[in-house]
């Protein structure tokens, strides 16, 4: 799984599978924690990352939203910076 970028100990990653692989989605890595993210909704779909963890997330991802959803859809890897 490629690794989209990295900050304050989280590493975001994403899976490059077929369509059925839905929603579109990227995981969470936060030491022994994980989530799963909707790229849409930002709601975490699946994992137990805490809460700080979870709002780190979040707000990189609310940046980034154009950016996750054209590497899910092209299935193109691209490294996005971290949160500042």
């Amino acid at each position: 799984m490629p690794v989209i970028s990295r900050f304050y100990g989280l590493v975001i990653k994403m899976y490059f599978q077929q369509a059925e692989h839905n929603p579109p989605h990227f995981h969470a890595v936060y030491g022994e924690y994980i989530g799963a993210f909707d790229i849409k909704t930002l709601k975490m779909i699946e994992g137990d990352l805490p809460q700080k963890a979870q709002a780190l997330v979040r707000e990189w991802a609310a940046k980034h939203t154009e950016e996750l959803l054209e590497i899910w859809n092209t299935q193109k890897f691209a490294e996005l910076p971290p949160l500042d």
